[in-house]
């Protein structure tokens, strides 16, 4: 059994991107999207232009001074590996204390599977499925369309 992340979230954030649940390599760093070759944090880069910062302290600094809230849709599961195909026995995080207590307009899931999960748990809110930032999905990757969440933080 594995555990996601604490949401990283405050008061002012307007956005809420949802993972499925962290890699091996990030489980091992404690931090989410840790995995040199994950697109997230260099997408978010372009998102806010903005440079991201390397440490934990700076990336989680990071989303909240842009308005940014991430969590991962899974609290728990059990899973050998990295992929999403691989996980099993899923309990869903809680999206909708981190909605009640915060100021989103729009909630977004990093790839097919985070967005299952949370539509599954919770089906009466609005997700967005965005292609997955991981490194597994070379052949869906489209930046274009997590551009457009620059509409939702100006």
């Amino acid at each position: 059994m594995i555990y996601s992340f604490k949401p990283i979230y405050d008061e002012n954030s307007k956005i809420l991107i949802l993972g499925s649940m962290a890699s091996v390599e990030s489980l091992k760093q404690g931090f989410y999207y840790m995995h040199p070759r994950n697109r997230f944090w260099n997408t978010l880069g372009k998102i806010t232009g903005k440079t991201v910062p390397d440490t934990i302290e700076g990336k989680r600094a990071f989303l909240l001074e842009n308005n940014i809230a991430l969590m991962d849709s899974i609290y728990s599961c059990d899973r050998e590996g990295s992929l999403d195909s691989d996980i099993k026995n899923v309990v869903p995080n809680d999206i909708k204390k981190v909605l009640s207590e915060t100021n989103i307009k729009a909630v977004f899931c990093n790839g097919k599977k985070s967005y299952a999960v949370a539509k599954k748990a919770f089906p009466d809110i609005d997700f967005v499925c965005l292609p997955s930032t991981s490194p597994a999905n070379a052949g869906g990757w489209k930046e274009e369309e997590w551009l457009k969440l620059r509409e939702y933080l100006l």
